[in-house]
């Protein structure tokens, strides 16, 4: 339910300029606008079911897009009857679309979106209805490059440099060939970001979301309500955090979607609970950012 002081659920992340929405409920595109994104920029929204309360926003999402140059196509990918629901309201909306809209219904765990140096993978939760969490994992990158070891190996600075640090090859002018491992250190770690709602608690989603550097996950109610959260199929706050916690090396883990029962007072119990099985939890507001920055 949407309250005056809290949209439904949507979260944005931003990689390299590119934008990535995971759901969309009513009220995103005035959040959007409050953060001016340039909500043209972004590639895929990722659905993780179509209750009302996740999907309601993308209609108006899509007209807006409409309302400035866009040359990508843009890419919807959620569970099955997605594509109706888009469908169904481009047609009753008579909505104008000036760019190709690519809609793709999963059914099945795997990836389901690769872009330049990273994929995006689902896998299923245990909702009242079909319903996906995501993960967005980049490649492991280069090591640190060491401009020591390239001038010893006479590689001079310029082009080279750069196509080393790419993983390429290279020759110098007295015909050697120099290859990356000359140069760098040891490959290093990308990125993880998890998203994690409608769901009712299971050992299956620790392994999904391993290592993650921001996991979002739902804590729509606190402990004592367990058995009220377990009837509708969503977990409590201290739940989420047992995930994180089986899940290892897990950054940081943000609650989001929390009951309309919980005032902001109120949240501060969520967060209590989480924070004894997990310490580095938080509570997302709206309009939240969570920097995700390189290990090394």
């Amino acid at each position: 339910m949407p309250l005056p002081n809290r949209h439904l659920t949507s979260v944005l992340l931003r990689r390299e300029g590119e934008l990535f929405l995971f759901d969309g409920g009513e009220g995103t595109q005035v959040a959007l606008r409050k953060l001016n994104l340039r909500w043209k920029k972004i590639s895929v929204i990722f659905v993780s079911h179509t209750h009302a309360d996740h999907v309601t926003g993308i209609p108006g999402l899509l007209m807006l897009s409409s309302q400035v140059d866009r040359d990508d196509p843009l890419y919807i990918i959620g569970p099955p009857r997605i594509g109706e629901y888009i469908e169904t309201s481009r047609r009753v909306l008579d909505m104008y679309i000036n760019y190709e809209v690519i809609v793709k219904e999963i059914t099945e765990p795997g990836i389901v979106y690769e872009g330049d140096g990273f994929h995006v993978r689902c896998f299923p939760l245990r909702h009242t209805k079909p319903c996906f969490g995501y993960t967005l994992e980049e490649d492991m990158r280069p090591g640190e490059f060491h401009p020591e070891k390239a001038e010893a190996l006479g590689v001079p600075r310029g082009p080279l440099w750069s196509r080393l640090q790419n993983g390429e090859t290279v020759k110098i002018a007295d015909g050697r060939e120099v290859t990356p491992d000359e140069i760098l250190g040891n490959p290093r770690m990308g990125r993880k970001f998890s998203f994690v709602t409608d769901s009712l608690a299971f050992p299956e989603i620790a392994p999904e979301v391993a290592g993650s550097d921001l996991f979002v996950c739902e804590g729509m109610f606190e402990q004592e309500l367990a058995e009220d959260a377990h009837a509708k199929r969503h977990m409590t706050a201290e739940e989420a955090a047992r995930i994180a916690d089986a899940a290892g090396d897990i950054k940081k883990l943000a609650l989001i979607h929390y009951s309309p029962r919980y005032t902001e007072y109120n949240l501060k119990q969520l967060l209590k609970e989480a924070q004894r099985v997990f310490p580095d939890t938080v509570l997302a507001r709206d309009r939240s950012i969570f920097p995700i920055d390189y290990v090394d």
